[in-house]
């Protein structure tokens, strides 16, 4: 016709490309968050929440980013684009959450002794029905260095992890609870072990 010569094309084209080159990855980005806030949703204002293995709270929540604290009140930035690829916890919509106590006993502790452990265990959770569920276990798991009976209690919270100060306060009080237990039946106890997070 004329009007669109080679040196026009070219000129449209290559503006073009220039144009998808630019804003491309900044569209791609900006769809990614927005299926990401509005579609998979993992977590509201509030929640609390483990990202990279950092237990976070989720303070801000914007189309393209969401703003975290750390435990310490530092605050983290992430682009929900980025957070769309990670694996991501929510206490808030878990189910009542389980928790363990590892302690190790001296190994010539006798059946007996062990026995009415679990029995005052028992005792003390049947107690506190507000803050334990019924079921519960206390297992030998296994024998260290031929004197010491590494040993775990696995209880159930009537609450999530999301109030955390909460879930402290319980296992500390359930921690001091077996001290006098131990305290009471005579046990000798090497060591309370900080709680894990294996099996």
């Amino acid at each position: 016709m004329g009007i669109a010569t080679r040196e026009v094309l070219l000129f449209i084209s290559s503006q073009f490309l220039l144009a998808v080159f630019t804003f491309g990855n900044s569209a791609k980005s900006t769809f990614e968050a927005m299926i990401f806030v509005f579609l998979k949703h993992p977590f509201d204002v509030g929640d609390r929440c483990v990202i990279d293995g950092v237990q976070v709270v989720v303070e801000e929540v914007s189309i393209l980013t969401t703003v975290f604290l750390k435990y310490d009140n530092e605050k983290i930035y992430y682009p929900n684009s980025i957070l769309a690829t990670k694996s991501i916890s929510n206490f808030n919509r878990s189910p009542e959450m389980r928790d363990t106590v590892e302690f190790e006993l001296d190994v010539s502790t006798s059946v007996d002794n062990i026995s009415a452990l679990k029995a005052k265990i028992k005792t003390y959770i049947d107690s506190k029905p507000h803050l334990w569920r019924p079921k519960h276990n206390v297992r030998v798991r296994e024998i260290v260095d031929v004197n010491k009976m590494k040993m775990r209690l696995d209880v159930t919270h009537t609450i999530n992890f999301q109030n955390y100060e909460e879930k402290n306060d319980r296992r500390s009080n359930l921690v001091l609870e077996l001290r006098n237990i131990f305290q009471q039946l005579g046990i000798k106890v090497y060591q309370i072990l900080p709680p894990t997070s294996s099996d």
